[in-house]
């Protein structure tokens, strides 16, 4: 039988696949796409800097625990771009089959524990998940604009449709992020260009 350090390091080691998972958005640099991996740890970075800009007086520890976990799933369902054509009935039952498989390879608490965490923030109702997955929105929304347009322009997405597919989950997690977000956009599509590079 498997000792719980043994599944521990079993998970550890699995998880590590999630850094052979590319995304659809580019590296600032523009020198490749970014992995998953890569931006899970964005984003809990963006969650450890922008946390006074939630709105609420929420568990930001929770928060990180949900935008490391995020992701995990992308290991075995893939990831799912927001600009290409998605089946969300296949991807979500993927997904959820994926959580089942990950999770359960940690001892069973430990690993119902960390599921339950990746359901509430699929979830999206709790205020920490509301403003994990507003900044899982925004950080891709920068990206684009740090890269003259990124997966905007290779996906040929106008400046309404970035409103429609992003506004809705920013503004939920933190109007105030949304009001700086949209100022980003009418910058790049009236041609100004960003200015946080």
């Amino acid at each position: 039988m498997e000792s719980s350090l043994q599944s521990r390091l079993r998970f550890l080691v699995e998880i590590d696949r999630l850094k052979s998972v590319y995304r659809a958005s580019p590296l600032v640099d523009r020198s490749r796409k970014e992995n998953s991996a890569e931006h899970s740890w964005h984003l809990a970075m963006y969650a450890l800097v922008l946390a006074e800009h939630c709105g609420d007086d929420l568990d930001i520890n929770l928060v990180l625990k949900m935008l490391l976990l995020h992701d995990i799933v992308e290991i075995d369902a893939g990831d799912s771009p927001i600009h290409g054509p998605t089946d969300t009935a296949l991807q979500h039952r993927k997904e959820s089959e994926a959580a089942r498989r990950i999770f359960g390879i940690l001892p069973g608490i430990e690993g119902a524990e960390l599921k339950a965490i990746w359901e509430e923030f699929e979830q999206g109702e709790s205020p920490e998940a509301r403003f994990a997955k507003s900044l899982d929105r925004l950080q891709p929304l920068v990206q684009n604009v740090c890269t003259d347009g990124g997966t905007w322009v290779e996906s040929d997405v106008s400046h309404q449709q970035v409103r429609e597919r992003y506004g809705p989950a920013i503004r939920a997690g933190s109007p105030e992020l949304w009001a700086a977000a949209e100022r980003l956009i009418a910058a790049h599509f009236s041609g100004q260009g960003a200015t946080l590079t």
